[in-house]
C-alpha cells in the first residue's frame, strides 16, 4: 500500500462515504478480564458515537510509511491451514457475527498484547465498492468491477479523566468534575487485507503503531505470524554501525557528508511519489561507492550487511538520515545546520591542530545578541 491508496480508504471514514457495516469490541480491565462487550450494526449507532469511532480508524489509518504505518508480509506458515491469515480470513468472512470467532479472536488479542492498564479493542468489518477511474484519474462510481472486503483493528487506552473543577450549566455553578474513564487514541492497530494497487491483497496487513520505538512488536509477531520490521530508531543505528564497519579509518569527514547528501537527494527527487524510498542492500552499496568508499573496504559490505542489519532487509531513507538538518557533534560541542548548506562546512588542520571552519559572512548572535565578528 502507499499513500494515495491508505488516502483512498481513509476517505471513506466519514457518514457520507461510510464503508463500515458492524462494529464489535470489548473492554477489556488491567486483570485482563473483560468487563462489557459491543457487538452491532455500525448504523445503529448515534451519530455522536459514529463519528468518534470514525475518528479512532482514521487515527490507526495515520502517520509516515516506514514509521507508524508499516507493511507486513504473511510468512508461508501463517498462510498454511490453521495458520493466522486462514484465522483472519474467517473473521472477514463472518462480517463479525459469529460469537464464537469473536471470542477467540479477544482471547488471542488479551493473551499476547503486554498492557498492564485497562483498554478498549476495537474491531470493525467494511465494503468498500472500489469505483473504477479514467484515463485522467477521475473515479467513476458507475464503473466499480471489484468489492474491496475489510476489517479494522484497534487497541485503545482507557485512562481515567484528571480531577478538577468544571462549570455546571445546570447549577450554573462552579463544582468537582466527575472523573470518569476515557478511550484515547490507539496504541496499536491494523488493516487486514491489504488495498495494494487498489485491489484486494490478502498476502499482507498494514500495522499501525503509535509510537514507532514501542511498536509491540512481539504482540504482531505473535497474534499475526508476521516478522516486524526494524524500527527507525534500529534502522538508524544499523545504518551508522554499518557505514563505520564497513569504511573502518577511511570513514572522513568528506565521506560522511557525501553519505548524508545523497541520502537526501534519493528522497527529494522522489518526493511526490507515493510510495516511501526503500534502500535494498544493492542500492546501500551504491550509495557508499558513490560517497567514496575504496573497493577494497567494500569486499564484505554483503557479510556485513547481513549480519548487522539482518538478511533480506530493506532500509526505509527517511529512518536513517535527517531531511532537515545536517548535525556535526565532538564531546563538547554540537554544530546544526540545513542540508543544503554542508559546503560551508570545511576540516583544516593549523599549528598541528584539527579546525571545523564556519565561514561568518553574515550576522552572528549569540544567544539572541547581535555581535560584530
Amino acid at each position: 500500500m502507499n499513500k494515495k491508496e491508505i488516502a483512498e480508504i481513509k476517505k471513506q471514514l466519514t457518514p457520507d462515504r461510510c464503508t463500515i457495516t458492524r462494529i464489535s469490541g470489548c473492554y477489556v480491565d488491567a486483570e485482563k478480564t473483560i468487563k462489557t462487550r459491543l457487538n452491532q450494526a455500525f448504523l445503529s449507532l448515534s451519530e455522536e458515537e459514529m463519528y468518534k469511532y470514525f475518528d479512532i480508524i482514521r487515527k490507526s489509518l495515520s502517520g509516515t510509511l516506514g514509521k507508524n504505518l508499516l507493511l507486513m508480509e504473511f510468512p508461508l506458515e501463517a498462510e498454511q491451514e490453521g495458520g493466522s491469515q486462514e484465522f483472519l480470513l474467517e473473521l472477514k468472512r463472518s462480517r463479525l457475527e459469529d460469537e464464537d470467532l469473536l471470542d477467540e479472536f479477544y482471547t488471542r488479542v488479551i493473551g499476547n498484547y503486554d498492557y498492564a492498564e485497562n483498554y478498549y479493542i476495537i474491531l470493525a468489518h467494511a465494503v468498500y465498492d472500489i469505483p473504477g477511474k479514467a484515463s485522467d484519474g477521475l473515479e467513476m462510481f458507475d464503473a466499480s468491477d471489484e468489492i474491496y472486503e475489510h476489517l479494522f483493528f484497534c487497541i485503545c487506552p482507557v485512562n481515567l479523566t484528571k480531577a478538577g473543577l468544571c462549570y455546571n450549566a445546570e447549577t450554573n455553578l462552579i463544582e468537582e468534575r466527575i472523573r470518569d474513564w476515557l478511550v484515547d487514541m490507539p496504541e496499536v492497530g491494523f488493516l487486514f487485507p491489504l488495498f495494494r494497487d487498489r485491489s484486494t491483497d490478502i498476502h499482507g496487513i498494514l500495522y499501525y503503531t503509535k509510537k514507532p520505538e514501542k511498536m509491540h512488536a512481539d504482540f504482531a509477531e505473535r497474534l499475526l505470524g508476521c516478522s516486524a520490521p526494524l524500527s527507525p530508531g534500529s534502522q538508524k543505528e544499523s545504518f551508522q554501525t554499518l557505514v563505520e564497519e564497513t569504511l573502518e579509518e577511511t570513514c572522513s569527514f568528506d565521506t560522511a557528508i557525501s553519505i548524508h547528501g545523497k541520502l537526501n537527494d534519493l528522497i527529494e527527487a522522489q518526493k511526490d511519489e507515493p510510495d516511501p524510498v526503500i534502500l535494498t542492500k544493492s542500492e546501500v552499496r551504491r550509495v557508499l561507492e558513490e560517497s567514496g568508499a575504496e573497493n577494497e573496504k567494500m569486499e564484505a559490505f554483503d557479510e556485513r550487511y547481513d549480519s548487522i542489519t539482518g538478511e533480506n532487509t530493506a532500509l526505509v531513507a527517511a529512518n536513517i538520515t535527517n531531511t532537515r538538518k545536517l548535525e556535526v557533534k565532538t564531546a563538547e560541542i554540537s554544530v546544526s545546520l540545513p542540508p543544503e548548506q554542508a559546503p560551508l562546512l570545511e576540516t583544516r588542520e593549523i599549528d598541528g591542530r584539527k579546525f571545523l571552519l564556519i565561514p561568518l559572512d553574515q550576522e552572528v548572535d549569540v544567544n539572541g545578541i547581535r555581535v560584530t565578528v
